[in-house]
């Protein structure tokens, strides 16, 4: 959809994401003139009512809460057949590209997210509004490190039903609540479950249960004891295992009542005098192995909060309790009877029903499961038929199997199934070609999801580094193929380039030279000229000449492109200099040749102002320059025939202060 502009307003600008539901966009508002996110449900979910309904339902549960922590929604609509929705722009990463990035988090930091996600969640559940899928994916961290709670796709208001539709499970298997994996009630205590899972990961850099398939993991979430954090990282505080553990209780009746109650736990968690403290435990169930039925209301509105105690059993419970110390009544073995003879008469008309049932409807034959697997679809679909079954055909790609041949079947053999029971026949389409994704302006952990998620493998993928001197370090900045280039994911191979940002070069040592010969040197670096500031100075009377490039000081690394400022002198010493002459007399003997120099120190620095060869006496006039911290020294210096060095012959001092 890149290029694509919804709603006369919206242009689509590049993905940055996207899910089993829709996919999520950067555009541009160009009414606002501001980035903002676009969600479109994907095409083949438009024409589904159940999909576009829950699609608004989303816009309509985030549209409803105003948060720091929650992502905006702005606006939504429809744009021929495209549904899509308007969100806040956020610029970061998901949570779970940082856990993939960095691993474990430390625990300041994990506790400091959690905390943000809480307070979102607390401030949705006094909506009644329930997320039902809290996961890192849809956690997102901004650049100035707050905390977005995203994607509500599959949120429901708790007045309306909150049992799963048709009992599919909705939601991630890995971060699911116990209720949530059997289909029961998903209430607020499924949100803090899942955000339990979450800040397990966050600390551990684990998930807790994992397994072949996402009903080995939802049984884990039901039946496994949770593997302790401590024992991952024993890192971790008792104090902060001790929210987990109360978060990801298998019972929700002990878990913390509120997102309220588990935020002031995590606030207080790494307080010093909260670090070392017990480790917090629960009453061992008995039967915890055992399938539990689905929780209903009723049950529910029995507890009150996480505790132990009366106060946390359920009404059923207590009244079981208050009937078991009343007397029993008199007359109890007529209601024994009573139960008897009813139970008898049940079993009697079941019997008589089943016979009847069977002579109704005759038994249908069972036959055994060919094996098809690897054959051309049209012997398979034969030999289905042959064994009185019928073949149902599906064609996906493979790029392992060829065109035309059976990938896999279900059911397989040993399998028996009545006459005329469906067998499905996966066939191979063979290699698929797809578009190359454009992965340019994404970051690094942006950009491998998408090449996996359309089905590359990263060892055919290679990242390289280069410096750039306008994209963000880590961003994308060419790709190989190009976007949009027929590809075929398993086998081709691709080359993406990463940014390094602007190059770093040498600065140069410009002082003491013009600024002209120092803008040569600079722009031969890359590097130009910033502000030129003009300064009265001792150090030479020449106007324009560099005396200072601060902050950026010679030998040191800048980055390309940076305007370099340039402190130079304006002719003239400071106010506070005194500059004046002094005679200084050489007296030479008759018949004799000196080489004579002259040395000056002064404010100035060193330098000999009186090099020559003379035969007679002469006076020079020396000037000078001083300064309330240099005083000036003048030094004769001569050198007869028979001398290899010069001899110091006079020496004349000036203070500063006996100046006028």
């Amino acid at each position: 959809m890149e290029g694509q502009r919804l709603g006369g307003r919206y242009q689509i600008e590049s993905r940055v994401g996207g899910g089993g539901m829709a996919i999520v966009y950067k555009a541009k508002d160009l009414i606002l003139n501001r980035p903002v996110a676009v969600k479109v449900l994907r095409s083949q979910f438009g024409t589904d009512e159940d999909f576009v309904n829950r699609f608004r339902r989303e816009a309509q549960a985030v549209a409803s809460l105003s948060h720091p922590n929650v992502v905006g929604v702005y606006d939504v609509g429809q744009d021929g057949d495209t549904h899509y929705m308007v969100m806040e722009y956020i610029e970061g990463y998901t949570l779970k590209e940082v856990i993939i990035q960095r691993g474990a988090l430390p625990v300041e930091e994990a506790v400091r997210i959690a905390e943000q996600i809480c307070d979102a969640l607390d401030h949705a559940h006094q909506n009644q509004i329930i997320h039902r899928d809290i996961k890192p994916h849809n956690i997102m961290i901004g650049k100035n490190g707050r905390v977005k709670v995203t994607d509500f796709g599959i949120a429901r208001a708790v007045t309306s039903a909150t049992i799963t539709h048709t009992n599919a499970m909705l939601g991630s298997v890995h971060y699911f609540s116990p209720e949530q994996a059997r289909g029961g009630i998903t209430g607020e205590k499924s949100d803090i479950y899942s955000l339990g899972i979450v800040l397990y990961e966050m600390v551990t850099g684990e998930l807790p249960f994992s397994g072949d398939s996402p009903i080995s993991v939802a049984l884990k979430h039901l039946q496994e004891p949770l593997p302790e954090p401590r024992q991952v990282n024993p890192a971790i505080p008792q104090s902060v295992e001790n929210v987990i553990l109360k978060a990801l209780v298998k019972d929700p009746f002990l878990r913390y009542a509120s997102a309220s109650e588990m935020l002031e736990d995590l606030e207080t968690c790494l307080f010093p005098e909260r670090l070392n403290e017990e480790k917090l435990t629960f009453p061992v169930d008995e039967e915890m192995t055992r399938v539990v039925p689905i929780i209903t209301p009723e049950m529910l509105e029995g507890h009150t909060n996480g505790k132990t105690g009366g106060a946390g059993r359920s009404r059923y419970e207590q009244r079981t309790e208050e009937e078991d110390v009343k007397p029993a009544k008199k007359q109890w073995w007529v209601k024994a009877l009573l139960w008897i003879g009813g139970i008898g008469l049940f079993f009697v008309l079941a019997f008589f029903g089943f016979n009847l049932l069977l002579n109704l409807f005759p038994s249908v034959p069972e036959v055994n499961v060919p094996h098809v697997e690897g054959r051309e679809v049209s012997l398979a679909e034969k030999e289905i038929q042959n064994a009185k079954l019928v073949a149902r055909i599906v064609e996906e790609a493979d790029d392992t199997i060829e065109k035309g041949m059976v990938i896999r079947q279900d059911p397989a053999p040993p399998m028996r199934l009545k006459e005329n029971s469906v067998v499905t026949l996966f066939v191979s389409k063979g290699q698929q070609e797809i578009n190359m994704p454009n992965l340019v302006t994404l970051p690094r952990a942006t950009a491998e999801e998408a090449l996996k998620s359309n089905g590359f493998k990263l060892e055919n993928v290679t990242f390289v580094e280069e410096e750039d001197d306008k994209a963000e370090v880590g961003t994308v900045i060419k790709q190989s193929p190009a976007a949009n280039e027929k590809v075929f994911p398993t086998k081709t191979n691709v080359t993406v380039t990463i940014s390094k940002g602007k190059a770093f070069v040498k600065m140069p040592d410009v002082r003491n030279i013009s600024v002209e010969a120092a803008q040569v040197e600079l722009y031969k670096r890359g590097l130009s000229v910033g502000k030129i500031t003009e300064v009265p100075t001792y150090t030479t009377d020449k106007p324009g000449i560099v005396l200072s490039t601060h902050p950026y000081d010679p030998g040191m690394d800048v980055q390309k492109g940076v305007a370099v400022p340039l402190e130079v002198s304006n002719g003239q010493f400071p106010q506070d200099a005194k500059t004046g002459t002094s005679p200084v007399y050489l007296d030479v003997m008759p018949g004799d040749t000196l080489e004579v120099q002259i040395e000056v120190t002064d404010a100035t620095g060193t330098k000999v102002v009186q090099t020559e060869t003379v035969s007679e006496s002469k006076e020079y006039n020396v000037q000078y320059v001083v300064s309330p911290q240099k005083d000036a020294l003048i030094r004769l210096l001569v050198k007869g025939p028979n001398m290899n060095n010069f001899m110091e012959a006079q020496k004349y001092s000036i203070s500063y202060s006996s100046l006028p």
